[in-house]
């Protein structure tokens, strides 16, 4: 009996030191299998993303389609707004001068530009540009991205065609949609730009001054310039660089709606108090004023707009690029 218990006894020890070994071995085990995994490449399963770094937390949030292109209109315009303010607004204080002022009425570019930069430096030659620098952003980008929405909901819902096999004509609704978001909140920011440009005092109540004839320039301006764009550029043998589409394509369309920007300029400077946009037109039309500050105009314009469009497709690749994940 006590040989049997002294066997008894050294089995079970014999046992517990065979599962204490297993168990350190399967803890080994266990270490080496968490060394490996940390030193490899994380893998993807078929039909999924790569899977993020070891460590790191991916939070994934759904955004519609329709919000994101929106976004990248809207940050590609507030881009092409600030860039044509830095770049053009001196020359569209001369003209506005040019046009509003009617001790101006009958100066040249160049004496007027100089003129201002003799008495008041490269701050006269700044004129206004606070408020457009302020509500250029918001409108210049409301006015691409109402026209990237409304051209999509147009392709998506309306039959597409081209009048004479050349004018899209969802292209210019859209245009004129984008034109008509822009002159809403625009007026009050020009009133301010306009009126001090020309040295007049202005008030709140002059905000929505000039108003319709605002919107009616930008409707205009937006629309044959989104035409334009889509016209002119398969015209040109190889095509043209963002520059040169914008300055060209921006240029045409400021000398279709010109006559509309003189009489916006007028109407919003408040020096020609109780006369209506029509009456201004007519005494434009008598006095050889349709086409005053062009020159200038079409300078700031080919500058601007070209180095606007530039800075536009510029933010609008980086945006299509950057919110790919959120499509």
């Amino acid at each position: 009996v006590g040989a049997s218990s002294e066997t008894s006894a050294d089995a079970r020890r014999r046992r517990a030191a065979v599962d204490g070994r297993s168990r350190a071995m399967s803890d080994v085990a266990a270490v080496a299998v968490a060394v490996a995994l940390a030193h490899s490449e994380p893998r993807t399963i078929e039909g999924l993303r790569a899977a993020p770094p070891l460590g790191s937390l991916e939070v994934r949030v759904p955004v519609h389609r329709q919000t994101v292109e929106w976004a990248t209109g809207f940050f590609a315009g507030a881009a092409f707004g600030l860039t044509s303010v830095v770049v053009g607004q001196p020359l569209d204080t001369v003209k506005t001068r040019m046009q509003a002022r009617p001790d101006s009425a009958r100066a040249g570019m160049c004496r007027e530009a100089l003129g201002l930069a003799r008495e008041q430096g490269v701050r006269g030659l700044y004129r206004g540009g606070l408020p457009v620098f302020l509500g250029g952003i918001v409108f210049r980008s409301a006015q691409f991205g109402v026209y990237e929405a409304a051209l999509r909901h147009l392709r998506d819902s309306a039959p597409q065609r081209r009048f004479g096999g050349v004018l899209d004509w969802q292209v210019a609704a859209a245009g004129i949609a984008g034109g008509v978001a822009r002159g809403l909140i625009e007026t009050p920011f020009d009133v301010v730009k306009v009126s001090t440009q020309v040295e007049h005092n202005w008030t709140a109540s002059m905000l929505c001054r000039g108003a319709s004839a605002t919107i009616a320039r930008n409707a205009g301006l937006m629309g044959t310039f989104c035409v334009y764009r889509d016209v002119v550029p398969p015209l040109i043998p190889g095509g043209l660089n963002a520059f040169w589409t914008g300055a060209l394509c921006s240029n045409l369309a400021w000398l279709t709606i010109w006559p509309l920007d003189v009489i916006k300029s007028q109407r919003q400077s408040g020096n020609f108090p109780g006369l209506s946009s029509w009456a201004l037109l007519v005494r434009a039309a008598r006095t050889g004023m349709l086409l005053r500050g062009l020159w200038p105009g079409l300078a700031r314009s080919t500058i601007s707009s070209g180095s606007s469009m530039v800075a536009y497709k510029r933010v609008e690749e980086w945006s299509a690029t950057t919110f790919a994940a959120w499509r």
